[in-house]
């Protein structure tokens, strides 16, 4: 072999050395794009839930405020705890500007 060809090979070596390296570095990368893609997903169907979650609790939080407001129960609570009552025609005023 002569000296050319010796460093013909050497750089060929190189050069393939140099692409397995990237090749290498490509595929971690793609490994590690991955992983982080299945742990973002990962964490949006979690939020998901906890979302729908919420959504249940709001709907019972407004169907108990329905129920404790309902017109019924605080005209209950009026004529029970605080001894109010309807007041007859000739006790209502009516006030005008």
């Amino acid at each position: 072999m002569t000296q050319t060809e010796i460093s013909k090979t050497r750089k060929q070596w190189a050069v393939t050395l140099i692409l397995w390296l990237l090749v290498l570095i490509s595929a971690m990368a793609v490994v590690r794009s991955t992983h982080e893609a299945r742990a973002q997903l990962n964490q949006l169907e979690v939020m998901r839930r906890e979302a729908a979650q919420l959504h249940v609790q709001w709907g019972q939080y407004l169907l108990e405020q329905s129920a404790w407001s309902a017109y019924g129960r605080i005209e209950k609570q009026a004529t029970d705890s605080l001894d109010m009552v309807i007041p007859r025609g000739e006790q209502l005023i009516v006030v005008s500007k």
